[in-house]
């Protein structure tokens, strides 16, 4: 198969640099700066599961002949990433997006129809250095996708068994993938929403007596989810109540970790969704819109002090 990945950050250089190992055909669609990285130095991965050093195949503009085009970009990023990709989505190439989230896939969906987008999740930790080296910590490299109507039959499939499942990356094809996307939704809506909300990380939290707080908002979360047809799986609540037991936890989310540093942010893709979503379902959402606030207040804040107000 022919796989086209738009930038090769973390998550695409990773899943890219894998996908290579096991055999597939890769470009990596990217801006001059890091094509120059690349073709200087090649994709370098340093990882528990093994590095990656190897030189790749870049391109600067989408074309046909691709199978499907992974797509890493950032939600923010979104309409131009579709902009980028759609030569290769016109010409037959479906996408596999893995974005937080899911405000993602209504875009998408109108952008290229249903039946071309799939539904994604990653499960890495890894970022990227300045000078272009992508560093991974822990081994787990885990991608798991689906076709929306539950096909197991199509691409999806024949994708998975392509990537395959072992040390350095484990590609799982699903039914169920939206359902597992709302799952995953409710809980990076918890914890990111409570740890921008009191601007501390899960065992600050804990301590300073939040966590009733936190698991008010995961029941919030959980309702909306819920009144979109998918309630959350049995784990889901668990998950969350033993993180915000945990008052040695030092995790705070990536969320929080941009909104203290200042540049873009997800905020609005993943509490303004939800909190949409409440307030459309007539769901009480006091705790979701006060964590959206404080980051859209936070960006304000940042826009006055470098004297972007008009």
């Amino acid at each position: 198969m022919r796989m086209l990945v738009l930038g090769a950050g973390a998550l695409g250089a990773v899943f890219g640099g894998r996908a290579i190992e096991r055999g597939l055909d890769v470009t990596f669609l990217v801006r001059p700066r890091r094509a120059e990285q690349l073709a200087r130095d090649g994709l370098v991965v340093e990882s528990p599961a093994g590095d990656i050093r190897r030189s790749v195949a870049t391109a600067a503009v989408a074309g046909p002949g691709f199978d499907a085009v992974l797509l890493t970009a950032k939600a923010y990023d979104l309409d131009s990433a579709i902009d980028t990709i759609r030569p290769a989505v016109e010409a037959g190439a479906a996408v596999l997006p893995v974005l937080n989230g899911l405000s993602h896939m209504d875009r998408l969906n109108a952008a290229f129809g249903r039946e071309r987008v799939w539904g994604g999740m990653a499960r890495i930790v890894a970022g990227m250095t300045p000078d272009g080296v992508v560093r991974q910590t822990g081994e787990l490299s885990e991608l798991v996708f689906g076709e929306q109507d539950g096909r197991m039959g199509g691409r999806a499939a024949v994708l998975a068994a392509a990537l395959g499942r072992g040390r350095g990356l484990e590609a799982i094809a699903v039914p169920d993938i939206l359902q597992r996307m709302w799952d995953k939704l409710v809980i990076i809506g918890t914890l990111a929403g409570a740890t921008v909300l009191f601007r501390a990380a899960i065992g600050d939290i804990v301590r300073a007596g939040g966590r009733d707080l936190a698991l008010a908002m995961l029941e919030g979360n959980a309702a909306v989810a819920a009144a979109n047809g998918h309630a959350v799986s049995a784990d889901v609540r668990p998950f969350v109540e033993r993180a915000f037991a945990d008052e040695r936890s030092a995790a705070i989310t990536s969320l929080l970790r941009d909104v203290e540093r200042g540049g873009p942010n997800e905020a609005d893709h993943i509490l303004g969704f939800l909190v949409e979503g409440a307030r459309r379902a007539g769901i009480p959402h006091e705790l979701q819109r006060a964590a959206l606030l404080h980051a859209r207040a936070q960006d304000q804040r940042r826009l006055r002090e470098a004297g972007g107000l008009a």
